[in-house]
């Protein structure tokens, strides 16, 4: 399985209070899973620097993590970047 960085900066206008975070990530989470079903989620970290959040999935279907890439643009009113990330230790083994 594949392993994705996506990268995410949110628009100013996404939110207008804080607390409403929780209901745009939500949403946001309720349509990745509806629709990229073979899309996993290992983690995600709030950052303090160009990104404002940091997602690392995992997949087999490049499409799907386009597709969920897509919906964060769409639905939760940010810009993203998307890279494929190998694991050192399989990046060494290659070498």
């Amino acid at each position: 399985m594949a392993t994705y960085v996506i990268l995410t900066r949110l628009a100013p206008t996404a939110f207008s209070d804080p607390k409403d975070f929780k209901a745009l990530a939500k949403d946001v989470s309720t349509r990745i899973k509806a629709q990229c079903p073979g899309v996993t989620w290992k983690s995600s970290h709030v950052t303090l620097g160009r990104f404002d959040i940091i997602d690392v999935v995992e997949s087999d279907d490049q499409r799907q993590v386009e597709r969920a890439a897509l919906i964060i643009r769409a639905y939760g009113h940010a810009t993203t970047e998307t890279m494929i990330a190998t694991p050192w230790k399989e990046f060494l083994a290659k070498l």
